[in-house]
């Protein structure tokens, strides 16, 4: 089954290595990871290629590395709330863009954050998910708790037997004769309801000037 694979690009060897580990454990479970920019390429723009990704993976993988680091500054500054912030680690925005799409798509999501990161949006615990802190490194990926989230993990995207087609939504529509005044207005787009308005300006702008002008000829001297 593919699998999509959020991952910025590596800043050393040492989270090469760990991506390396990552996607290399993935085949040995039967998977074939895809990354955007890392082993799959678009000629168009990224996040189209993303989304073209995403609709034919079966699950997601989210590797947050450290991205950026400052070792102080202020949160909400000139704030009553102002904080200080010390020591903080920060992965690609990526991850949360391409975390989102995946959750949005019901895809079942596999997390895994360097220990230390700043846990924002999506890469907090309390979710929908098993949020796994790692030590990134390749032997972390052999501990119990790693296993046990890859194996649910696994069993989850095995439940839906590799079937990444996703019904498309359909609604019954009803005649126009049978629609409430509310449910005809809610079916105008705001495009047409634009296009309505201002034909009808046109209309009573015609009919005013239409009148002035019959006025104007016919009526009293």
């Amino acid at each position: 089954m593919d699998v999509f694979v959020s991952v910025g690009k590596a800043a050393n060897e040492g989270q090469e290595a760990f991506i390396r580990a990552v996607e290399d454990r993935l085949r040995i479970e039967g998977f074939v990871p895809y990354t955007v920019g890392r082993n799959t390429f678009s000629a168009g723009a990224p996040l189209k290629a993303v989304i073209d990704l995403l609709d034919r993976c079966t699950g997601a993988v989210v590797i947050a590395l450290e991205r950026t680091y400052f070792p102080n500054g202020l949160e909400k500054r000139n704030g009553p709330n102002q904080a200080p912030l010390i020591d903080v680690r920060l992965p690609t925005p990526w991850n949360q863009i391409e975390a989102s799409m995946a959750y949005s798509r019901g895809l079942p999501l596999l997390i895994i954050v360097e220990s230390g990161l700043r846990n924002d949006g999506l890469l907090e615990h309390g979710y929908d998910w098993w949020l796994l802190e790692v030590n990134p490194t390749p032997a972390s990926l052999n501990t119990s708790e790693f296993n046990g989230v890859l194996a649910d993990w696994k069993r989850k995207l095995e439940l839906t037997g590799g079937d990444t087609e996703r019904p498309a939504k359909t609604s019954a529509v009803k005649p126009l004769d049978e629609m409430t005044t509310a449910e005809l207005l809610g079916s105008i787009r705001p495009a047409h309801l634009w296009g309505i308005a201002s034909t009808v300006v046109v209309s009573v702008a015609s009919l005013c000037a239409a009148a002035f002008n019959f006025g104007r000829h016919y009526g009293p001297h």
